[in-house]
């Protein structure tokens, strides 16, 4: 698909990968609305890109397609949608005070796993509705973690809701294939985001020690170049990458 022209919304886009995807479909000739949480940057971000920033929550399924349809209204149309927002907790299944939190656990899922389905599945009823351009109605992109693959101890819930997003991507392409929809994820190792953003560099060496090259974290920009060439390669379909300098987490 080329990117030029198209519409794109960005859930998580205020900073990090969510950030640097935006900016670089914009640079590329994209229309992009930012999502992302009430508080965040989403309203300097989205302004610097010429853009809209809807506050959304993820979790609260029913609110996320109220703002949705808002977003795509506005953009008048939706040809490709990236998903970065997510997070964990650190809890073994069975801990010095007790069995792993039921609750905490769903609420890892909501985060990670539904709120994914929920905006794939929104975007998809959108995106069936476009032209075809090469015989193409739009792009999924969904975030998952190397952790889906090699999860370390105490990552159990996040472990289980990013390896069902690295789970649903065949299944999915397959089931959008007809509308013309392709739908993959991507699966980042260790990368200066968030808590790891700015950390001494001899911790992030001890962190990527066992990645094979680069021994670093990875940067959002590499990222967001793969998200551009997934939206530019029609080939690239139903399938989980791996963007992780050939790192296996260790058990912990």
């Amino acid at each position: 698909m080329d990117i030029n022209g198209k519409n794109v919304v960005v859930i998580g886009g205020a900073s990090g990968f969510g950030r640097a995807s935006a900016e670089l479909l914009k640079s590329q000739g994209a229309n992009v609305a930012v999502l992302d949480r009430e508080g965040s940057d989403g309203k300097e971000v989205a302004t610097s890109l010429g853009g809209n920033f809807y506050p959304v929550d993820v979790t609260d399924f029913a609110g996320t397609e109220k703002v949705l349809d808002s977003a795509v209204g506005d953009l008048g149309g939706l040809h490709v949608v990236l998903t970065t927002a997510g997070g964990g907790v650190a809890e073994k299944t069975l801990g010095k005070n007790g069995p792993h939190s039921l609750e905490s656990f769903q609420g890892v899922i909501n985060l990670n796993l539904v709120a994914s389905f929920n905006i794939s599945r929104l975007a998809a009823a959108h995106m069936a509705r476009n032209e075809p351009e090469d015989d193409e109605r739009g792009v999924i992109i969904n975030t998952a973690s190397i952790a889906a693959f090699e999860g370390q101890i105490g990552q159990v819930a996040y472990t289980a809701a990013k390896a069902g997003i690295a789970g649903m991507c065949l299944t999915m392409a397959r089931d959008l294939g007809p509308q013309g929809i392709r739908a993959l994820a991507i699966a980042p190792s260790l990368f200066a985001t968030g808590l790891t953003k700015g950390i001494p560099d001899e911790f992030a060496t001890m962190l990527t020690k066992d990645a094979a090259f680069p021994k670093r974290l990875g940067r959002p920009e590499e990222f967001a170049k793969l998200v551009a060439a997934i939206v530019d390669n029609q080939m690239l379909n139903g399938q989980c990458i791996r963007l992780d300098a050939g790192q296996r987490f260790a058990p912990k």
